[in-house]
């Protein structure tokens, strides 16, 4: 299992997720928000809140939520002012990690995002330290459910991606940033609207982890992605079938 994806990341730990619905919805909420602050409160006319509204649809947020946030923008009536932050940093093996928050109060959040690491024998470094191990790219992803690997590889194709990676799960589509909308907007055209589309990291290479290490990683991006503020965690390691299993048993 490859730890390039936040996607990925939460289906492993479905169980635990599904209990924090609430906490879910409001860090969709807040992408929402920040994503129509960004553009037009239009998502014909904003790709980003459009991405923002169908990954809120995907986690089958409420229709009647997703509106009222983008009313309140709209409006001028939401006071929140929320910024877009990055921190990047080593966990255990050596694995590199970055976390994308969107927040206000700066402080706090680094606060949050430091004590994780340093709790789990990681440590934050400066902007820049780990992020040049990754592409930055355009991920949709889709279910199993969507089509074959070649059927998906043909509509990915037809839309301009540069890559796809299928398996039982499902299969992510990952493309140029700048190529991001227009794509997604093919892919969405040909095969109905994606589980996630959104901006993402991608590591160029992967670091294997043994048990000991997988353990305390995968508790240090629990409590990572357990913060209100963090968005998004996106991590280089490779850990083994064998000890997933042992790990999610």
């Amino acid at each position: 299992m490859a730890g390039h994806s936040q996607f990925k990341n939460i289906m492993y730990r479905k169980g635990a997720q599904d209990a924090k619905r609430a906490k879910q919805f409001a860090k969709l909420i807040r992408e929402v928000t920040v994503a129509a602050k960004s553009g037009l409160p239009d998502a014909d006319q904003n790709p980003r809140l459009r991405s923002a509204i169908t990954a809120a649809r995907a986690a089958n947020m409420p229709k009647d939520n997703i509106d009222r946030a983008i009313k309140r923008v709209a409006g001028g009536d939401d006071a929140e002012n929320f910024e877009e932050v990055r921190y990047e940093g080593y966990g255990p093996g050596g694995v590199a990690v970055i976390v994308e928050a969107l927040t206000d109060n700066r402080n706090r959040t680094a606060s949050e995002v430091r004590s994780a690491f340093v709790k789990h024998g990681g440590n934050l470094a400066e902007t820049g330290a780990v992020s040049f191990m990754f592409e930055h790219v355009g991920m949709i992803n889709y279910g199993a459910d969507a089509g074959d690997a070649d059927a998906v590889f043909e509509a990915a194709l037809e839309a301009g991606a540069d890559d796809v990676e299928s398996g039982e799960g499902g299969h992510d589509i990952y493309c140029a940033p700048d190529d991001f909308a227009a794509v997604r907007d093919s892919l969405e055209a040909a095969l109905g609207a994606p589980v996630q589309a959104r901006l993402d990291w991608r590591p160029q290479n992967t670091v294997e982890v043994d048990e000991h290490q997988a353990e305390t990683l995968m508790k240090m991006l629990d409590t990572l992605e357990d913060s209100d503020d963090v968005q998004r965690v996106a991590a280089n390691f490779d850990i083994s079938d064998e000890i997933m299993a042992r790990l999610s048993a």
